[in-house]
C-alpha cells in the first residue's frame, strides 16, 4: 500500500482567493494521502492545529501498522482491533526482537484513548462521505454499557446550560458502543494545581529574570511573568498583547489597566474601521500589516488562544491584579520597556518582541520565551520542574491558589481567571498534596497532646520505657520487650 510515510506541512489552494490553507499532511511513495487530506480540510475551520496534528499522527501510526502487517487480517475491523492492542502493549517481544520493525513502546491508556478517538472521527467521516468500510463500527450495547453511556453523557452535560435540550437523541445513542473501545484510564481524583512557589518568586524575578545580560530581555520577560503571576494569564495569552492594550488605571495613577483582546474577533484599536467597514483585529492585521492572527499560524510562529469567555462586546478580557502591587510594578517596568521597544522597526502591533540578532523586533515566539524562562530559572539554582511548580503555567496556578487562600468568593475567582464554568477552578480550591501533609501533621500533634494524655498520665515516656513492662502475650521470649530485650538497639 505505502512505503515510507512522512508528515509535513502543505499549503493547499482551496479557492481562487489569495490565501492558502496550511495543514499537516502525510506523504507516501504514492504522493499525499488524500483521504486524510480531505478530512483535515473539511474540518480545518472547526479545529485547531494541535487537533490536526493529533489526527495526522494517529493516521500515520495506523498506516505504518497496516504496511507492516499487510495481508494478515481478513477484516478491517480485526486489523484495527489488533492495532489498538499494539498501541497499548508495544510491538517488542520479550527477547527484544520485533519482526514488524515497528519497535513501538507501550503507550499510556490516556494516550491510546486519544489516538483511538482521533481515528474514530476520521473513519466515521470516510464512511459517511466516501463510502469506505468502517474500521471501528458501532454495535449493540449491553444493558450495563447503556448505563455507562448515560453516565458519561450526564458527566459531559451536567454543567451545560442547554444540556437538557440534547436529550432527544439519547435513547438511540445509549444503545450503541464502539466495537473497539479504549481501556478505562486510571481514576484521577481532584488534581493538585502545582503552583509556582511564592517564596521563590522574588529571587526568580530579581536574580533569575532580572540578571539577563540584555536589559531589554530582562524587562520583557519580567513583564510577561508579571502578567502570569500577578494577573493569572497563560503564557500564550501574554504574547497576544498589543502595545495599545495597556492603559493608565483611572483609579490608581501608579498602575495600569490591561485588556487582552481575542486575536481574531477582538476590536481593532483606536476605533479603526477597514475599507469594507470591518473593525476586527483580523481585518486590521490583514489591511495594516498583511498578517493573519497568531492563533491561525502554523509552526513555531503560532500562539494559541484558549480563553472562551470575554468581559465585553469588544471581545476582550480585563486583567485583575492580585495583589495590586503587581500592577504598579508592571506600570513602572512598562515605561522603561517602551523606551527600548518603540524605536525598533516592527511590522506588527505586538508588545513583546525578540531582541536576538537577526530577528530583533519580530514578535516573540513561545519557544523563544520558554527558552529564556528556562535560562532565568537556571540562574536561580532551581531548574525548570513541572512537578515542583517551576514552569510558566504554574504562575497561573499560583494566582488561582492565592485567590483561593485569601477566601475570595468562588464567583469572583471564576471571573478573575476567565473560566467558562465555576467547576474549572476546583483544581485551585481543592487541598493540594502539601496542604494534606500539613493538615495531617497538625492533626497528629493535636492527637498526641490530647488523646494520648490519659495513656501517658501526664508523664512523658519514651518508647524504651513503655517497652520495659514486657508484652508476654505477643513477645513471650522477650525478643523486643522487657528490661533486657534480646534484639534491643545498641
Amino acid at each position: 500500500m505505502v512505503g515510507a510515510i512522512v508528515k509535513t506541512l502543505a499549503q493547499i489552494k482551496v479557492d481562487n482567493s489569495g490565501l492558502m490553507l496550511e495543514v499537516p499532511v502525510l506523504l507516501t511513495t504514492q504522493g499525499v494521502f488524500e483521504p486524510l487530506l480531505d478530512y483535515i480540510v473539511s474540518k480545518s475551520h472547526l479545529h485547531s492545529l494541535p487537533w490536526m496534528n493529533r489526527v495526522v499522527f494517529s493516521c500515520q501510526l495506523l498506516l505504518e501498522y497496516m504496511e507492516a502487517n499487510r495481508g494478515l487480517f481478513s477484516e478491517p475491523s480485526k486489523l484495527f482491533q489488533s492495532f489498538v492492542q499494539r498501541l497499548s502493549s508495544g510491538t517488542i517481544g520479550k527477547d527484544g526482537r520485533d519482526p514488524s520493525a515497528l519497535y513501538w513502546l507501550p503507550r499510556s491508556v490516556s494516550n491510546v484513548n486519544q489516538l483511538l478517538s482521533a481515528l474514530n472521527g476520521l473513519t466515521d467521516w470516510l464512511t459517511l462521505n466516501q463510502g469506505n468500510q468502517s474500521l471501528n463500527p458501532f454495535e449493540q450495547a449491553t444493558s450495563h454499557q447503556e448505563r455507562l453511556n448515560y453516565a458519561a453523557w450526564f458527566k459531559r452535560n451536567q454543567y451545560n446550560f442547554l444540556g437538557h435540550l440534547k436529550g432527544n437523541a439519547l435513547p438511540e445513542m445509549m444503545k450503541k458502543v464502539r466495537k473497539v473501545r479504549g481501556k478505562k484510564d486510571v481514576l484521577k481524583v481532584d488534581g493538585d494545581a502545582i503552583s509556582f512557589p511564592e517564596q521563590l518568586f522574588k529571587p526568580f524575578f530579581i536574580d533569575g529574570i532580572g540578571s539577563a545580560r540584555d536589559v531589554r530581555v530582562a524587562l520583557r520577560d519580567q513583564l510577561i511573568v508579571l502578567l502570569m503571576h500577578g494577573a493569572g494569564v497563560r503564557e500564550s495569552d501574554a504574547l497576544h498583547l498589543w502595545v495599545s492594550d495597556v492603559f493608565k488605571d483611572p483609579e490608581n495613577a501608579n498602575s495600569v489597566t490591561i485588556r487582552l483582546y481575542h486575536p481574531e474577533d477582538g476590536k481593532a484599536p483606536n476605533n479603526w474601521i477597514g475599507r469594507k467597514k470591518q473593525t476586527t483585529r483580523a481585518a486590521y492585521l490583514a489591511e495594516q500589516y498583511h498578517l493573519i492572527p497568531r492563533n491561525k499560524l502554523t509552526g513555531t510562529a503560532r500562539v494559541g488562544w484558549k480563553t472562551k469567555v470575554v468581559d465585553h462586546d469588544d471581545n476582550f478580557i480585563h486583567l485583575y491584579w492580585f495583589s495590586t502591587y503587581y500592577g504598579e510594578l508592571f506600570a513602572y517596568l512598562w515605561k522603561q520597556y517602551l523606551l527600548y521597544l518603540l524605536p525598533l522597526e516592527r511590522n506588527h502591533p505586538y508588545a513583546f518582541v525578540s531582541f536576538s540578532k537577526g530577528v530583533t523586533g519580530q514578535a516573540l515566539t513561545l519557544n523563544a520565551f520558554n527558552q529564556s524562562y528556562k535560562a532565568a530559572m537556571a540562574r536561580t539554582g532551581f531548574p525548570v520542574s513541572k512537578s515542583q511548580g517551576r514552569t510558566p503555567h504554574a504562575h497561573r496556578h499560583a494566582y488561582g491558589r492565592r485567590l483561593s487562600n485569601a477566601k475570595v468568593d468562588p464567583q469572583i475567582i471564576k471571573k478573575a481567571l476567565h473560566h467558562a464554568s465555576i467547576m474549572s477552578q476546583s483544581v485551585y480550591t481543592q487541598p493540594g498534596i502539601r496542604d494534606v501533609s500539613i493538615a495531617c501533621d497538625k492533626a497528629m500533634q493535636q492527637l498526641e497532646s490530647h488523646e494520648y494524655a490519659a495513656f501517658r498520665n501526664d508523664v512523658e515516656l519514651s518508647w524504651a520505657e513503655v517497652m520495659e513492662s514486657g508484652f508476654k502475650d505477643i513477645d513471650p521470649d522477650g525478643l523486643f520487650s522487657g528490661k533486657y530485650p534480646k534484639f534491643r538497639r545498641e
